[in-house]
C-alpha cells in the first residue's frame, strides 16, 4: 500500500468511518436510542394485534421494524421501570409494587449513568415512579434532563397523582412546576423539543408516557374519532387515549426525520405491563376532575390474565424495535425481557462496566440482527408483594401462588407455552416431576431478591 493510501486508511479508521460491506454505514457510529414506554397498554390495544381503534403510527413502526413477539415485563409499573433502567430483576431491589419511595441505592449504575459514561446526552420525558420526591428524581440517577411525573399516572389536565403525600408531582429538572395542557401533548412536546436541540453527541431519550393509564379525559376531537362501534362513554375515552398516544409516537418519529437522525436512531416502543380491562376511570384515589365514570381499560386477548398477574396477559406486552439498515423488518420469535435492554444498549454504546453489575438481562442484539439464533432461557418474575411468582424455562412456565389464610398452602400451575401460549391447560397435576424441577429453578433464581435494597 502506498503512503497516501495508508494515510487515508488511517484517517478512515480514526474517525470511525469504516463502512460495513453489507450495509454501507459507519460501523463505529454510536446509535441514538429512543425508548418509548406506554402505561397499561394491553396486548390487543394496538391495531397490528387487531385492536379496536386505529393506531397507524404504531402500525408503521411495526411494519418498518422488528416486532418482539415474546417480550416480558412485570405485572405493574415500577418494577418494569426499575428493571429497564438497571438490567436487573425488579425483585433484586425489593420492588414488586408501584413505588413512591426511592427505588435504587445511590450508587446504582443505571442505564442513564452508563449512557452518560459512554458520551451520551440523556433525558427522561414522562413518568419516573422510582422515587416520587424531587430529591429522589431522575437527575440523581444519571439523566441530564427530566420532566413529567415523579410519581405514577396523573390526571391528564391537572397533572395530579393520587391524593396524599405525592399528589404534587409535575416537575422539570428537579423542581415542581405548574403547567396547562394535556399530559400526552406536554410529554410529546418536551421530548421533541429536547430531541431537536441535540447536535453531534449521541443521545438516549426515554419517553415513558402516562397514557393509557386512568384517569382519562381526552379532548373532544379525539373522542369523536373513536369508531362508532365503541359505545360506552368511558370505553370511548380509553380508545381516544390510545389514538392520542399513537399520534404522539408519530410526532416523535416525524421529528427524527426532520432532524435527519432517523437513520442512526434505534427506536423501541413497548408497554410497562398488561391492560386492566375493568380499570375505573373515576378512581376516587385521584382528585376529581370530571372523569367519565365507568371502565376504561384495555384488552390482552387472547392472552390469559391482566395487569397485576404473572399470567401472560399481565407480563407479555407489545414491543417493536426499529433501526433502519440495521434491523430487518419482521418478527423476532425468541424470548426477551425488559432487563435485556440495559446490556444491549451498553453494548451498542460501547460501555463496559468496571465491575460486575449483576445483570439478569443479556445482550440480545446478536439475536435481533439474526447473527445468532434465538436462545432458550429462564425468565423469572415476582408479582406484587411476592404473592405470586413465575418462572419460564424454554417453553415451560411455572406459576407459584402464595396461599391465603391459616390453612392455605402454596399452589402451582404449569403451562406448556409452546403448545398453549394462552395458558388454557394447567398441567401441574399431570407432570409433577416438571413442577418439582421448575420449583428448584425458581428458588435458585429468587436467591438474589432484595440484595440491592435502597438504603439511606
Amino acid at each position: 500500500m502506498t503512503p497516501p493510501l495508508r494515510i487515508l486508511a488511517f484517517l478512515l479508521l480514526f474517525f470511525g468511518w469504516a463502512a460495513s460491506p453489507s450495509l454501507g454505514v459507519p460501523t463505529a457510529t454510536k446509535p441514538n436510542i429512543i425508548f418509548i414506554l406506554a402505561d397499561d397498554l394491553g396486548w390487543a390495544d394496538v391495531a397490528f394485534h387487531h385492536g379496536n381503534v386505529p393506531t397507524p403510527n404504531l402500525d408503521r413502526l411495526a411494519a418498518e421494524g422488528l416486532e418482539l413477539t415474546q417480550h416480558y415485563v412485570y405485572p405493574v409499573c415500577s418494577p418494569t421501570r426499575s428493571a429497564f433502567l438497571s438490567g436487573r430483576c425488579a425483585s433484586r431491589f425489593g420492588i414488586t409494587n408501584p413505588q413512591n419511595p426511592r427505588a435504587y441505592r445511590w450508587d446504582t449504575v443505571t442505564m442513564a449513568r452508563a449512557m452518560k459514561a459512554a458520551g451520551y446526552d440523556t433525558a427522561l420525558c414522562g413518568k419516573w415512579h422510582l422515587g416520587s420526591k424531587t430529591e429522589w428524581g431522575p437527575q440523581l440517577f444519571g439523566f441530564d434532563h427530566s420532566y413529567g411525573s415523579l410519581a405514577g399516572g396523573v390526571g391528564p389536565w391537572d397533572h395530579h397523582y393520587k391524593t396524599g403525600e405525592f399528589t404534587e408531582t409535575w416537575h422539570r429538572d428537579g423542581h415542581l412546576i405548574k403547567e396547562e395542557g394535556h399530559v400526552t401533548d406536554l410529554i410529546t412536546h418536551e421530548a421533541i423539543q429536547w430531541l431537536e436541540a441535540r447536535t453531534d453527541k449521541p443521545f438516549f431519550l426515554y419517553v415513558p408516557f402516562t397514557a393509557v393509564h386512568i384517569p382519562i379525559r381526552e379532548p373532544k376531537e379525539w373522542v369523536e374519532r373513536v369508531p362508532a362501534a365503541i359505545t360506552e362513554k368511558s370505553r370511548r375515552q380509553y380508545g381516544a387515549n390510545v389514538m392520542h398516544l399513537d399520534d404522539s409516537v408519530g410526532k416523535i418519529l416525524a421529528a427524527l426525520e426532520k432532524t435527519g437522525k432517523a437513520s442512526n436512531t434505534l427506536v423501541i416502543f413497548g408497554s410497562d405491563n398488561g391492560a386492566y380491562p375493568t380499570a375505573r376511570n373515576d378512581d376516587p384515589q385521584y382528585p376529581a376532575d370530571e372523569y367519565e365514570p365507568g371502565p376504561a381499560g384495555g384488552s390482552n386477548e387472547p392472552l390469559h390474565g391482566v395487569k397485576g398477574e404473572v399470567y401472560e396477559g399481565g407480563i407479555r406486552t407489545p414491543c417493536v424495535a426499529r433501526w433502519p439498515g440495521h434491523l430487518q423488518p419482521g418478527k423476532f420469535m425468541g424470548v426477551a425481557q425488559i432487563t435485556d435492554w440495559m446490556p444491549t444498549f451498553c453494548a451498542l454504546a460501547g460501555y463496559t462496566p468496571d465491575h460486575d453489575l449483576k445483570w439478569d438481562g443479556q445482550n440480545i442484539w446478536p439475536q435481533l440482527t439474526g447473527k445468532e439464533p434465538p436462545k432458550a432461557r429462564i425468565i423469572y418474575t415476582a408479582g406484587p408483594g411476592f404473592r405470586a411468582r413465575a418462572l419460564r424455562d424454554g417453553d415451560w412456565k411455572l406459576i407459584e401462588t402464595e396461599g391465603r389464610g391459616k390453612q392455605a398452602k402454596q399452589s402451582f400451575e404449569l403451562y406448556d407455552l409452546g403448545n398453549d401460549p394462552n395458558e388454557t391447560a394447567d398441567l401441574a397435576d399431570k407432570i409433577p416431576d416438571k413442577v418439582r424441577e421448575l420449583r428448584t429453578k425458581l428458588e435458585e433464581a429468587a436467591k438474589a431478591d432484595n440484595d440491592a435494597l435502597a438504603q439511606d
